[in-house]
């Protein structure tokens, strides 16, 4: 969920691991600024849900798979870290590049909130009202099922340093194939 600390993680898993993140929340941002609306929570869920609309429930994802099926033919990207999954339909589609691992991050809804006041990044909340709308609107992409189906949960409620060891923990077990099997087949 938003503030959660995926972005973070997505970070030290990528330092870990030598692979690009490429951020599905920056491809929503980038559609809302090609279509010529501010940056505020409201325009980007509303551009999120109508891209869905338009697009089908993994339509941001269809958005990332042109880019990322150009570097990986090109020998550019051997694994990819993928910031900001939505829900199952999106996982279905990146898994069409090959094994897909999700890994869930998780924080409470105030601790979250707290975050996203202090990061103060561009769409971002500014009221408890925005937060639900926001947290709502991730709900209803499917976000919920894909936490709950996902290969690993990584619980962000302590220290950076926990989170990371956390992180680096899963980060070995998916480059060196150990521990749970990926996706299980699911996507």
């Amino acid at each position: 969920m938003p503030g959660s600390g995926k972005s973070v993680i997505a970070r030290h898993i990528s330092n870990i691991t030598g692979w690009p993140v490429y951020s599905m929340g920056d491809i929503v941002r980038e559609e809302t600024m090609r279509r010529g609306r501010p940056l505020t929570a409201k325009s980007i869920e509303e551009t999120a849900a109508e891209l869905r609309k338009e697009k089908g429930m993994a339509a941001v994802a269809i958005l990332l798979m042109e880019k990322l099926r150009r570097e990986v033919e090109e020998g550019r990207v051997r694994g990819a870290v993928i910031d900001g999954m939505r829900g199952v339909d999106e996982a279905r589609v990146l898994a069409g590049l090959g094994k897909l691992c999700v890994v869930a991050v998780h924080a409470s809804p105030l601790e979250r909130y707290r975050r996203l006041l202090a990061r103060r990044r561009a769409g971002d909340v500014l009221s408890w009202e925005d937060f639900v709308l926001r947290d709502r609107s991730n709900l209803r992409f499917g976000i919920g099922e894909l936490i709950a189906l996902a290969d690993y949960v990584i619980v962000n409620e302590d220290s950076l340093d926990e989170a990371y060891r956390q992180a680096e923990r899963v980060a070995v077990k998916i480059v060196d194939g150990q521990g749970k099997g990926c996706s299980g087949g699911r996507y």
